[in-house]
């Protein structure tokens, strides 16, 4: 029964509808309470919000693929004069840059296995990666040098973005490794 309804309907309808049927037409007037975002051109900007910076955040973890280096990244307040040296992670030394800032971020550890000896065979052009809360910063090695422990200028700041890697090295660590790179965008 269901289906002679469903079939007959149709005829019906047409039959009994004395009235012309037309499909609703398309208007190019739009009414005020919708709106289009192509309607007004380009994007404007508000000049404030390109003066913002996203505040910068320490480096948590350092990681070289090449050398098989992942280390947790601590803060290492000043003491004494001397930035505090993590007997068991890098430290970050407070008052350089955080990565991503204009200067020199400074991260260092001891010579040790498990620690930063493997960076002492490191090659320019190897990659270094800082892991801050929200981001990974990608890093190149640019060069490397060995100093004496009182050239202090290697961890000074510098004007452009670096990240600076240090640790003992030499005959009964009387030099410091020292690795610098440049951020890879």
């Amino acid at each position: 029964m269901l289906g002679f309804l469903f079939v007959t309907f149709p005829t019906a309808y047409k039959t009994l509808y004395t009235g012309t049927l037309t499909p609703p037409q398309a208007s190019l007037e739009t009414s005020s309470s919708t709106t289009n975002i192509f309607d007004f051109g380009p994007i404007r900007i508000d000049q404030k919000l390109l003066g913002l910076t996203v505040p910068s955040q320490q480096p948590l973890r350092i990681v070289i693929p090449s050398r098989k280096i992942d280390l947790s990244v601590v803060e290492a307040p000043v003491i004494n004069g001397y930035w505090e040296l993590s007997e068991t992670t890098a430290s970050h030394g407070v008052g350089s840059a955080n990565p991503g800032e204009i200067g020199n971020t400074v991260i260092f550890a001891h010579a040790r296995e498990g620690l930063f000896l493997p960076i002492r065979d490191i090659q320019v052009s190897e990659v270094i990666y800082v892991l801050t809360k929200d981001r990974w910063y990608r890093y190149t090695v640019a060069q490397t040098q060995l100093v004496d422990p009182n050239q202090v200028e290697v961890i000074a700041p510098t004007p452009d973005e670096t990240l600076t890697l240090f640790t003992c090295s030499g005959f009964f660590d009387t030099k410091r490794l020292i690795v610098i790179a440049k951020p890879q965008r």
